[in-house]
C-alpha cells in the first residue's frame, strides 16, 4: 500500500506546495482540476494549472502524513490550502493497469485501434491500427482524436500523400497508411512526439511510409490530404501555411477547436478551402474542407 496524500490550492501555489512536498519526500506529485477548467496549448517551457488545482503527493506507506500536512500548512498558510485528503493506495502492476480502461475501438466503418495483445476484430474488412497509451498525445480515446479517425476512415486514401501536422502519438499518420496512403509527412514541435510516431510505425510495419521530422525539416510538400489535430489558436495561425500544403481539389481536416471557437476558425479558412458543415463530439469540432483552385 501507498499513501496519497492530496489539497486544493490556487494556480500560483501549486508549483511552489509540488516542489515542497517533494523536498519533504514525496515519490511523485501530480495536479488535477478540481473547477473543470479547459486548458489550452501553453508557451514553449511553461507550465499551465488550473485555477483551482488539486496537487496530489504519493509518498512511501509508512509517512506520518499528518506531520507532512502540518508542515505544509505552516509553510504556505491554512487560508491558502482545502480539502485535504488521505487515500491508501493499492500497489499493482501500473504499467498494464490502463488495460482494464482501453480496449479496442471503432471508428467509422472499418478502422479500429486495438491495443497489444488483444485479437483483432473477426470483420473481414477491418484495418487495425496497434497503438498503446505512452508518452505522446493520442489514443483515440479524446474526442479530437476519435474526429479525424473517424473523417479518415471516410476517405479515399489509396495512394495518396498525406500531412499529419501535429502527429502526436502517430495513431493519424499510421491509419492513413493502413487505408492505403502511398507516404504521410508527420510533423510535429515536440521530439517525444516524433518518436512515438517512429516507433508505432514500426509496431505496425509502415514505418517505410512515413516521414518524421519537426516544421520546417521536411521541405515544402503538397499533399492530397492534410490533417491537423492540435488547438484553434495555432490553426488559425498556419492557415496560410496549410493552404500552400494541400493541392487545389485536396482535402483538410481540422480538430482540437471548442464550439465556441468554430466561427473563428471557418473565417480563416473560408479565405481558401470550400468548408463543410462542422462535425461535434462532447465540447470539440471537427471542421473540414477542399482546397479551391488556386
Amino acid at each position: 500500500m501507498w499513501r496519497q496524500l492530496s489539497a486544493v490550492t490556487d494556480e500560483a501555489l501549486a508549483e511552489p506546495v509540488s516542489d515542497f512536498l517533494s523536498r519533504l519526500g514525496a515519490l511523485s506529485v501530480s495536479f488535477q482540476d478540481e473547477g473543470d477548467q479547459p486548458l489550452f496549448e501553453p508557451r514553449p517551457g511553461e507550465t499551465p494549472v488550473w485555477n483551482k488545482t488539486r496537487v496530489i503527493a504519493l509518498l512511501e506507506p509508512e509517512t506520518d502524513t499528518a506531520l507532512v500536512q502540518a508542515c505544509v500548512v505552516s509553510r504556505f498558510g491554512s487560508e491558502n490550502l482545502s480539502d485535504w485528503r488521505v487515500e491508501e493506495i493499492e500497489d499493482r502492476p501500473w504499467e498494464r493497469a490502463w488495460l482494464e480502461y482501453f480496449q479496442p475501438m471503432r471508428f467509422g466503418e472499418k478502422l479500429w485501434i486495438v491495443p497489444t495483445g488483444f485479437p483483432a476484430p473477426a470483420e473481414p474488412d477491418a484495418v487495425c491500427v496497434t497503438l498503446d497509451p505512452g508518452l505522446a498525445f493520442g489514443t483515440g480515446t479524446h474526442p479530437t482524436t476519435a474526429l479525424c479517425l473517424q473523417w479518415l476512415d471516410s476517405q479515399d486514401l489509396r495512394g495518396k500523400s498525406v500531412i499529419d501536422y501535429g502527429c502526436g502519438s502517430g495513431i493519424l499518420a499510421v491509419a492513413a497508411v493502413l487505408l492505403g496512403a502511398e507516404i504521410v509527412y508527420a510533423v510535429d514541435i515536440d521530439p517525444q512526439a516524433l518518436t512515438a510516431t517512429r516507433d508505432n510505425a514500426r509496431k505496425n510495419e509502415v514505418e517505410r511510409h512515413i516521414v518524421c521530422g519537426y516544421p520546417g525539416e521536411l521541405g515544402d510538400p503538397q499533399a492530397d490530404l492534410l490533417l491537423a489535430n492540435i488547438l484553434a489558436n495555432p490553426l488559425i495561425e498556419l492557415a496560410e501555411t496549410f493552404a500552400w500544403h494541400v493541392r487545389p481539389g485536396g482535402s483538410l481536416a481540422l480538430s482540437g477547436i471548442l464550439h465556441a471557437q468554430v466561427d473563428g476558425v471557418l473565417r480563416v479558412y473560408e479565405r481558401y478551402f470550400e468548408m463543410q458543415p462542422p462535425s461535434y463530439r462532447e465540447d470539440w469540432a471537427r471542421l473540414s474542407g477542399v482546397r479551391r483552385a488556386v
